[in-house]
């Protein structure tokens, strides 16, 4: 069983990693987001898939 200390850590990651992922694809030009087939609008959506599935 895990500790609440690792769990805590392993949450801090989790929202670090989700943070990261959303603030990249938030940041592509149009054209960029558009070649890779997304829209930047859903970066909240693409990174909370990506971080907890």
């Amino acid at each position: 069983m895990k500790t609440i200390i690792a769990r805590i850590r392993e949450a801090a990651a989790k929202q670090a990693d989700y943070a990261r992922i959303r603030d990249e694809i938030a940041s592509l030009s149009r054209a960029e987001a558009l070649d890779l087939g997304i829209c930047p609008g859903d970066a909240d959506r693409i990174a909370r898939t990506a971080v907890w599935g």
